[in-house]
């Protein structure tokens, strides 16, 4: 019923080349020089009918419109699969310097159906070293309780300008699927 993972992003040595007829692929053909929206689709495939998902990805997936995967993120949205959004700082994780982001996923909305949360974490957390920074337990807190408030209940999410807001599908169709937490909160 769940899947929390942190996979390879921008993976471009994934072999998508010999998967294209892969019966994962529901949204579309993800491309073979990035594994991006395979992994979107491969976490889909195998959470319930009442699985919820949630993942690190690059930031560009949020964005991107190349070889098929603007229309892969369009077909998920209209779906309705798409829960939540956080968009991280820079310089967050030690492996990487990529910006990246948090999708959550939920098959089966209870609330907030045709309703996507979008969080821009960009400015919480604190620089531990001149290249890595950190989230005191009271960003994470502040990020997981804003998205358990909006899942749980209307009148207890409000909406906090410059940190989040509550979109329909309908907001981000007029932005053409690209589900940047910036163009939003």
């Amino acid at each position: 019923d769940y899947i929390i993972a942190n996979p390879p992003f921008n993976d471009s040595d994934w072999s998508g080349e010999l998967l294209q007829k892969d019966a994962r692929w529901v949204y579309g053909v993800p491309p073979s020089s990035n594994a991006n929206f395979a992994w979107i689709q491969h976490f889909l495939y195998h959470i319930s009918s009442n699985g919820r998902a949630g993942f690190v990805l690059a930031k560009g997936s949020l964005t991107t419109k190349a070889s098929n995967e603007g229309e892969i993120r369009k077909a998920i949205i209209e779906d309705d699969l798409l829960d939540c959004i956080v968009n991280l700082p820079a310089k967050l994780f030690l492996n990487t310097q990529i910006p990246a982001c948090l999708w959550f996923l939920n098959r089966n909305k209870q609330k907030r159906k045709r309703e996507i949360l979008f969080i821009d974490a960009r400015n919480l957390g604190f620089l531990r070293t001149r290249k890595n920074l950190e989230f005191t337990n009271e960003d994470i807190s502040r990020v997981a309780n804003t998205y358990h408030a909006w899942r749980a209940s209307e009148s207890i999410y409000e909406d906090v300008q410059g940190f989040c807001k509550s979109v329909s599908i309908e907001e981000v169709k007029a932005l053409n699927y690209v589900v940047t937490p910036g163009r939003f909160v």
